[in-house]
C-alpha cells in the first residue's frame, strides 16, 4: 500500500499542485513586472530556514517556491524580456521538457534509454539539414554554447595535432607542437574560457582586427595567418553578442582552408539565420568550417540548458570526447551512445525538446520564429531612433540593437536603470567601442508588435523623465 500511494496518489497530488502554480505564472507573463522586485535579504527571509530533521510536507514546499517567484525571478520568458539572447519556452518544448523530468532518464548510453539515444540521433540529423551543414557531421547536446564551443575546440585540438603526429587524448599538452589559435577582437568570453579548460590558455589566443561593426577583418586575418607555422585553429563568430553581425565566413572559410588550419565557429544565435531564407546570406559559407556550436534555448525557444556541438570530422569529435570503462554495455553496432559526443557521462534527455520543438514547427516555423525576432528588433530600432536625443549605434542586422542616449555614458546606464525598475521590460547594458550603450535582444517567440511598441514607449518615457529631473 505504501508503495502504491508512492506511485500514485503522491506525485498526483504534487503535480497537480505543480501544474496549478505553472499555469498561473504563464497566464500572468505576458502584462507582469518583468523584473525581479524582492531583494536578497528580503528572499532570504523568505526561504531560509534551519535544515528540517524530520523535512516539511511537499506540497507546502512547492507552494512555498510558487509563492516567492512573481517577486523575486526576472521574466526571463517574458515577450518583453530583452536583456540577453534568451528566449522563451515554446509550448511543446516546455511540455517535452516536462516529459523529460517525469521519465528520468540518464541519456550517457543507449542501453540505459534506446528512446532518448534515437530521438537525439534523428534531431541531430535534422539540425544539420536545417543548418545545411555537411550530413556526416557529429553533433552532441550540451549544456550550452560554452561547453559546446569547448567541446568542438577539443575536437579541434585532437584533430590539428593528430595532423602533427600527436596524440593529445593519451600523451597531453607536455612536449606537444604549440597551436596557434587565432580569434577576433570582439569573440565571445566562451572562446577564452574553453582555452582555459583546454590547457591552452588566454594568452594563446591571438587577437585578430575588427571592424566597426564587430566583423572580423578578413585582411588582418590573411596577413596573421601568413606569419604563422604548425597547428593552427581559427575561431570565427556568427553573431555578434552586442551588434549582431557575422564574420564573413566564407572569405574566412578559404583562407583557413588554404592554410590547411581549423575553422571553429561560434553561432550560439547567429546560426539559425541558416534556418531563413531572407537572413540565410549573412551566414553564407558556415559551411566551409571544422565545427560549429549553438544554443537551443536561444531562437529555438526550448528550456535551459541546451546546447549543440557539431563537428565536420566526426572520427575527431569522438576520439575527443568518448570514453570507456569496464562495467559499461556500449554499443558496438549503429546505435548511438551520446558518450562519445559530450563531455558529460550523466546527463539530461535535453534533445527531447529539441525533437519536439524541430517537429513542431518544422522549416517555415522555425524560418518564421527568427524572422519575427528581427523585425521586432528592426521596429524597436526604428520607433527608437525617431525620439530625440536617441542613436542607434549598429546596423540592426538580426536581432540585437544598441541603444545609446544624448551621446552621454552617465545617462545612458540611468536609462538602462530605470527601464529595469519600471518593469514594463527588461533589458540590460554593455560597452561598446568605449561607449556605454543598452543592448536590446529580440529571441522571444512570443514577442508582438505591441511588447515591442509598449517596450519603446517606456524607454522613451524614462529617458525623457531623466531629461526633465535635470542634473542630480
Amino acid at each position: 500500500m505504501a508503495n502504491d500511494r508512492f506511485a500514485s496518489a503522491v506525485f498526483d497530488e504534487y503535480l497537480k499542485k505543480a501544474v496549478a502554480h505553472a499555469s498561473s505564472y504563464l497566464r500572468k507573463l505576458p502584462d507582469r513586472h518583468v523584473g525581479a522586485r524582492a531583494t536578497r535579504d528580503e528572499l532570504l527571509q523568505a526561504l531560509r530556514v534551519p535544515l528540517p530533521r524530520r523535512g516539511d510536507e511537499g506540497g507546502d514546499v512547492i507552494d512555498l517556491l510558487a509563492s516567492q517567484v512573481d517577486r523575486g525571478a526576472v521574466a526571463c520568458n517574458s515577450p518583453r524580456y530583452f536583456g540577453f539572447v534568451v528566449g522563451g519556452a515554446y509550448p511543446v518544448a516546455l511540455a517535452a521538457d516536462c516529459l523529460v523530468s517525469t521519465w528520468d532518464q540518464n541519456a550517457g548510453i543507449y542501453a540505459i534509454s534506446p528512446l532518448v539515444a534515437v530521438v537525439e540521433e534523428v534531431a541531430a540529423q535534422w539540425l544539420l539539414d536545417l543548418f545545411d551543414l555537411p550530413r556526416e557531421s557529429g553533433v552532441g547536446f550540451v549544456t550550452g554554447c560554452q561547453m559546446a564551443n569547448f567541446t568542438c575546440l577539443a575536437a579541434a585540438r585532437h584533430g590539428v595535432l593528430r595532423r602533427a603526429g600527436w596524440d593529445v587524448e593519451a600523451d597531453g599538452l607536455a612536449g606537444a607542437p604549440r597551436i596557434n589559435v587565432i580569434a577576433s577582437a570582439e569573440s565571445h568570453i566562451t572562446i577564452d574560457v574553453a582555452m582555459r579548460y583546454l590547457g591552452l590558455g588566454t594568452r594563446a589566443v591571438q587577437r585578430v582586427e575588427s571592424d566597426e561593426q564587430g566583423r572580423m577583418r578578413v585582411d588582418a586575418l590573411r596577413d596573421k595567418v601568413a606569419s604563422l607555422t604548425g597547428p593552427t585553429i581559427i575561431c570565427a563568430q556568427a553573431g555578434n553578442v552586442n551588434t549582431g553581425s557575422c564574420d564573413p565566413l566564407r572569405e574566412i572559410g578559404r583562407i583557413a582552408n588554404e592554410a590547411g588550419a581549423w575553422l571553429h565557429v561560434d553561432g550560439a544565435f547567429g546560426l539559425w539565420a541558416r534556418a531563413s531564407e531572407s537572413l540565410r546570406p549573412l551566414a553564407d559559407g558556415i559551411e566551409l568550417a571544422d565545427s560549429w556550436a549553438t544554443d537551443a534555448h536561444k531562437w529555438l525557444n526550448v528550456p535551459y540548458d541546451s546546447g549543440v556541438a557539431m563537428v565536420r570530422h566526426a572520427q575527431d569529435h569522438r576520439a575527443a570526447m568518448t570514453s570507456a570503462a569496464a562495467y559499461l554495455i556500449q554499443t558496438q553496432g549503429e546505435e548511438r551512445d551520446a558518450v562519445d559526443w559530450v563531455p558529460e557521462f550523466s546527463r539530461r534527455a535535453r534533445g527531447v525538446p529539441v525533437y519536439a520543438t524541430l517537429r513542431a514547427l518544422g522549416r517555415d516555423g522555425i524560418a518564421d520564429l527568427v524572422d519575427r525576432s528581427c523585425a521586432r528588433a528592426r521596429q524597436m530600432a526604428e520607433l527608437l531612433a525617431q525620439a530625440p536625443g536617441v542613436r542607434i549605434l549598429n546596423e540592426v542586422a538580426l536581432n540585437q540593437v544598441l541603444v545609446r542616449f544624448d551621446d552621454d555614458d552617465d545617462i545612458t546606464r540611468a536609462v538602462i536603470s530605470g527601464v529595469q525598475r519600471d518593469g514594463t521590460c527588461w533589458l540590460g547594458g554593455t560597452n561598446w567601442h568605449g561607449q556605454a550603450a543598452m543592448r536590446i535582444s529580440v529571441s522571444n517567440w512570443a514577442t508582438t508588435e505591441d511588447d515591442a511598441s509598449r517596450s519603446v514607449a517606456a524607454i522613451v518615457r524614462v529617458f525623457r523623465s531623466l531629461r526633465d529631473a535635470g542634473p542630480t
